[in-house]
Parts: C-alpha cells; sequence; structure tokens
C-alpha cells in the first residue's frame, strides 16, 4: 500500500523519524492537555496539585541526571543508536532506564498537576510503548555490544526501579 513519498516504500519513513521517546510523551500529553480543555478537571485539589508538581519536577531531575551521566560518558542518547559506553555509575546504578522513567513520571505529574485522569490511564501504554519499542531493542544492542558487563548489569539493576 503506497502512503505517499516518505511514508513507505523507497525513501525513509517519516514514522521512523518520529518514533523516539519524546514523540510518543509530547502525544500522550497531547491528549491529556485535550482532555483538559474538554472535560473540567476532576483532580482538582491542591494536595494533587503539589504532588504532580512533585512527581514532574522528580521526572525532570531523573531526565537531567542520566542526560549529564550519557555527557560524560560521551555516549549516545539517541534510542536507536548503539552505545559507546555502558553507563552503571550515577543514576544508572538505580534504574537501567531513567530517561524513560522521567517520560512516565512527567506524564503522570502533569496529569495530576492539570486534573486529568486520562494521563493516569495512559501511563501505564506509554510504558508498554517505551519497552517494546525502546527497551527491549536497546537491552539486545547493549547485549550485543557489551555481552558479561552487561548481563551482570542487568542482573544487579532493575529496568524501572
Amino acid at each position: 500500500m503506497d502512503c505517499g513519498p516518505g511514508l513507505s516504500g523507497g525513501g525513509p519513513s517519516l514514522i521512523r523519524y518520529l518514533d523516539y521517546p519524546p514523540v510518543w510523551l509530547l502525544a500522550a500529553l497531547g491528549v491529556v492537555w485535550l482532555e483538559t480543555v474538554a472535560v473540567p478537571p476532576l483532580l482538582g485539589q491542591p494536595f494533587v496539585h503539589a504532588v504532580g508538581t512533585l512527581v514532574t519536577l522528580t521526572g525532570a531531575l531523573l531526565f537531567g541526571l542520566a542526560g549529564w551521566s550519557f555527557l560524560r560518558a560521551r555516549s549516545t542518547i539517541i534510542p536507536h543508536q548503539t552505545p559507546q559506553h555502558l553507563i552503571t555509575t550515577g543514576i544508572f546504578r538505580i534504574s537501567r532506564n531513567p530517561i524513560y522513567l522521567a517520560d512516565v513520571l512527567i506524564l503522570v505529574g502533569l496529569s495530576l498537576r492539570w486534573g486529568a485522569v486520562g494521563g493516569l490511564l495512559l501511563a501505564p501504554l506509554l510504558v508498554w510503548v517505551l519497552r517494546v519499542r525502546f527497551i527491549e531493542p536497546e537491552e539486545a544492542r547493549i547485549l550485543d555490544q557489551f555481552g558479561d558487563d552487561a548481563r551482570a548489569y542487568f542482573a544487579r539493576t532493575r529496568r524501572w526501579l
């Protein structure tokens, strides 16, 4: 089936350029924002707003710490590429996927801040997409690239928390 130039067939797929975790996160946040426009907030209490702020900031901090680890290691942060170094220090001692965890925390946190139940319902879907589209293929590349070191790291460090 021909979907037009750049969508299938002979050239690079448009989907390939859009298949990155921030795009998935932004799409989920877009759905949540649309909910806030169409439906009055269901979770509008000040305590929920404060918890949402804390969760969002925690996600942003995780993202920053992980990004700093990638910069220090001079390794790629691009999901579809093979990393040059196995990062096992810093925030990566606690989680093998702190950036993906950050994505989910940001979705949940902003959903709470905006009083939108939809984001809480979308969070498990985002976890699944991140696992299937990114984490599992990345783990396979890491195992190919780093062998026993990767296996030892995977054995001692959880995928999420």
